[in-house]
């Protein structure tokens, strides 16, 4: 059974008009039945929902394509000490945010050629699309205005830094073509190679 769907779904199965299915959506909404999750998409309330309601893993169903990046996915990955509540994706679509009973939803635009570096993985009993911890860093730092100096990259505070691969960090640096990135894909390592414990704080590089 699929965790959400749409009103053209819906259509699709139940007969009638339009309108009836309107109004029938409104009375199982307002019964505690559905979930409204965006504008023409519904998930099924508990305790009438047969598949985990995991908000991680519909955030790619919400709004496609996206895949989960920036700073959730560095909390996934443990990079940052902070864990985000807010659901950050990007997509190739204009940028988007909803807001419903399942959390926050925010959409952020990318072109199409640095539309990459995403994998599927299970999380929490559903499947999620979500940046590899290289793309999630540079997905962060793109959508972050202004360079990344030594002290503003020691300011996230990055733990666990060992779960990044330099050469696919820098490759996928080079890849995107912004020498921004590249700039600070380098620096990036060289802090965590002269602090050399897994941690990159506030030090500057000698």
């Amino acid at each position: 059974m699929l965790p959400c769907f749409d009103f053209a779904l819906l259509f699709q199965i139940e007969p009638g008009s339009r309108a009836s299915l309107k109004v029938q959506l409104s009375r199982w909404i307002a019964q505690g039945k559905l979930l409204p999750l965006r504008r023409g998409m519904y998930c099924l309330a508990e305790p009438f929902a047969h598949v985990p309601r995991n908000p991680a893993a519909l955030s790619a169903l919400l709004y496609a394509p996206s895949y989960l990046s920036d700073r959730w996915a560095l909390g996934f990955y443990d990079l940052i000490p902070e864990r985000v509540s807010e659901l950050t994706a990007v997509t190739t679509r204009v940028p988007r945010r909803f807001e419903n009973a399942l959390g926050v939803f925010s959409y952020r635009h990318l072109k199409n050629g640095a539309f990459f570096g995403y994998h599927q993985t299970t999380f929490a009993g559903g499947t999620l699309l979500v940046a590899e911890p290289e793309k999630a860093l540079l997905d962060h730092w793109h959508l972050s205005t202004g360079e990344w100096t030594p002290a503003r990259l020691g300011e996230m505070r990055y733990q666990n830094t060992g779960v990044v691969d330099a050469a696919r960090l820098l490759g996928y640096a080079e890849r995107a073509g912004r020498p921004r990135l590249l700039r600070a894909a380098k620096t990036w390592l060289a802090l965590r190679d002269n602090e050399g414990d897994n941690t990159i704080g506030t030090e500057e590089i000698p």
